[in-house]
């Protein structure tokens, strides 16, 4: 073991503070990874406040990871010291099941074990993630970044970029296809960069007339105001494919009545509260509303390689660790343009 410093929640109403702790050392198949950046998740403050009734206290958020590798377990292969390495939301699954043999470790039917606020199958003590100065991660979870990119706008790719990037590929987006973004946040603004370098016809909407510019900077090709009616009504039966990256209730049935015939709106925001659809929306044109989380290891690799082929990246604002309640409550009034990272080196 050796000791760590980090930033933690000890409770959902307490703001995160400085934090010791202990990593595992490095075993024979294991990367350590000492932090430089971290990106801030929307989930990081949903888990800190306890807002889905499933943390477990003291919680050390964080997986959107990057930074050099410093030491390598005996029988590492993929990693060097030295190499720059990325840590997303997974660190680890049972490998066995039929979602493992598939590469989809995000749906792992024993349970993956998530970067931060699960249980370490090596220690069976808590996991903790990237509010810190290092992590240990088995080398198959650990991911390559390109080397063309800026790093500290690489790491809201490893939960932003493949959040949006897996449905836009398991649903098949690409060129002819018109395609709706709901919401322009830290996934929205990901999910234009993605579907515009598919190749697709894309539409963003939004609440905000003052980000028609930014989206289109990013990618959109029309950019509708969502409380506009008559936009709307204009796009009636249009889209193939409609992803909404929206975290608070909203009417999902308004986007719904978009779809062409055979048309799919898949959800990746996650509100509080269930969402009401309308049944007979979906079968008067054969619709279908869907549900998405992050990719497995082989896609977010996939998308990794992709961006640095693209140039794609995060639009980022970085901060210290000591302004991250700063930045939670900024993140909770949209406030940021397009994703909070923390220079991890502000801990040190």
């Amino acid at each position: 073991m050796f000791l760590c410093q980090g930033y933690a929640s000890l409770s959902s109403n307490t703001p995160l503070e400085p934090f010791r702790f202990d990593r595992r050392d490095p075993g024979r198949t294991d990367v350590r990874i000492d932090i430089d950046y971290c990106g801030v998740c929307h989930s990081d403050l949903h888990v800190a406040r306890n807002d889905w009734q499933d943390t477990t206290y003291p919680i050390v958020p964080g997986h959107e990871i990057v930074g050099r590798v410093t030491e390598v377990g005996s029988g590492v292969t993929k990693f060097k010291v030295g190499d720059l390495a990325g840590v997303g939301t997974r660190v680890d699954s049972c490998r066995t099941c039929s979602s493992c043999r598939r590469g989809l470790e995000q749906f792992c039917e024993i349970g993956a074990v998530s970067t931060y606020n699960s249980v370490d199958r090596h220690t069976g003590r808590k996991t903790y993630g990237g509010y810190s100065q290092a992590i240990v991660v088995d080398e198959n979870f650990v991911l390559t970044l390109p080397a063309n990119l800026d790093p500290a706008t690489v790491a809201p790719l490893l939960c932003a970029g493949i959040t949006t990037y897996s449905p836009l590929m398991h649903w098949k987006v690409g060129p002819g296809q018109k395609v709706g973004i709901v919401g322009l946040g830290g996934l929205g603004h990901m999910a234009v960069k993605f579907a515009h370098a598919l190749g697709a016809d894309v539409t963003l909407f939004t609440t905000s007339p003052g980000k028609r510019d930014d989206a289109r900077r990013l990618g959109a090709d029309e950019v509708i105001v969502s409380n506009n009616l008559s936009e709307f009504e204009s796009h009636r039966d249009s889209f193939d494919f409609i992803l909404d990256t929206v975290a608070v209730d909203h009417d999902v049935n308004a986007y719904v009545k978009l779809l062409k015939l055979d048309g799919t709106m898949t959800q990746i925001g996650a509100p509080k509260s269930p969402l009401a659809i309308d049944a007979l929306t979906l079968m008067s044109r054969r619709r279908s509303f869907a549900g998405s989380q992050v990719g497995g290891i082989a896609e977010t690799q996939e998308m990794l390689q992709f961006c640095g082929k693209h140039g794609i990246a995060a639009d980022v604002e970085i901060i210290a660790i000591q302004q991250i309640e700063h930045a939670f409550k900024r993140m909770l009034k949209s406030d940021v343009k397009y994703r909070f990272v923390i220079d991890m080196k502000s801990l040190k």
